[in-house]
């Protein structure tokens, strides 16, 4: 499972520019079951994605064909973790840790 955060590097006016293609983007990643769950940051300065069922290097390229990162408004930290546990909602994607 994957935390995928973005970080603004433009003014948030530039950025809301380009929302409607970002969500578009969002909405094709929750149709193919990637996406689990994403918003805003507090404070507004970026926003953050829970993605599953992909490897990093799909994750990387994901991240790489959002709008906002394509027309450069935003940077990508993508970190990996291990899904042990999670409400039952999520029970799907628990993961056992290979030790």
């Amino acid at each position: 499972m994957f935390v995928m955060e973005l970080t603004y590097t433009a003014p948030v006016e530039t950025v809301e520019d380009l929302m409607d293609a970002h969500i578009a983007w969002l909405d094709g990643y929750y149709a193919s079951g990637v996406f689990l769950a994403s918003g805003r940051k507090v404070p507004r300065d970026g926003g953050l994605i829970l993605a599953a069922g992909v490897s990093r290097a799909e994750a990387e390229r994901i991240a790489a064909e959002d709008p906002f990162a394509a027309a450069g408004v935003c940077e990508y930290r993508i970190t990996e973790f291990i899904a042990s546990r999670t409400s039952a909602d999520l029970a799907a994607f628990r993961e056992n840790p290979v030790v």
